[in-house]
């Protein structure tokens, strides 16, 4: 299965791959060029395909928990100032994809969507401190019902330069549910409460729609 966004870059990959390969069967005489040729080009078509699948994830929807909403590896776990939204401290959970990761962005959680917008911006590496203020971005804020306001980003990086966002202010959705895409590799930012408890650790590895993220704190952890 494979993202919408992929169809118009999967159809053109795959009819160019096709006169490619067609092509080296017919006018190439050597048989060592004419091999590498088409060996390439199936590579970089299944190279697209790769990029654009999008595996069935069944969420098991909860809302005490915040789910990935990526696949990816964590790089960040702080307690920053966000200053586009809240304006002030939150505990940030950044997660890095590669361009071998799924780039689905799916909700973290279920509620209503209070803020959507999008900043054009430079194409700094996804990793580099500033990216998340500087680079192109789509910020989205999911009114919830255990952890309040939380806000997500998504980040183009150096290779990535097309952020698609579904999200629109006013629209209920659920937890685990497509909300847009990233292409060729990026990060996303979670900017949760202060009190909600991360279950995850940096350098995890995380799937989208079902790692944990973190949770909402017990009665018995207070104090």
């Amino acid at each position: 299965m494979f993202h919408r966004e992929g169809r118009v870059i999967i159809l053109s990959t795959f009819f160019g791959v096709a006169a490619i390969v067609l092509a080296a069967h017919f006018f190439i005489i050597d048989p060592t060029i004419k091999l590498v040729v088409q060996v390439v080009s199936l590579v970089v078509l299944i190279l697209i395909l790769q990029f654009f699948r999008n595996p069935k994830r069944i969420a098991n929807k909860n809302f005490d928990e915040i789910h990935a909403p990526v696949d990816g590896k964590v790089v960040v776990i702080e307690r920053v100032k966000e200053t586009e939204y809240f304006k002030d401290e939150r505990q940030q959970v950044s997660i890095f994809m590669s361009p071998i990761n799924v780039h689905v962005t799916r909700y973290p959680a279920s509620g209503l969507i209070k803020y959507s917008k999008y900043h054009p911006g430079k194409y700094l590496v996804a990793w580099h401190p500033k990216a998340s203020e500087e680079n192109e971005r789509t910020s989205v804020v999911i009114r919830t019902p255990k952890f309040g306001d939380i806000l997500y980003r998504q980040i183009a990086g150096a290779m990535a330069r097309r952020i698609v966002n579904y999200a629109e202010e006013g629209e209920s959705v659920q937890q685990g549910e497509d909300s847009g895409f990233i292409k060729f590799g990026s990060r996303v930012d979670l900017f949760l409460p202060l009190d909600a408890r991360i279950a995850v650790k940096l350098n995890q590895k995380v799937k989208g729609a079902i790692t944990c993220i973190a949770s909402v704190k017990e009665e018995n952890e207070e104090g």
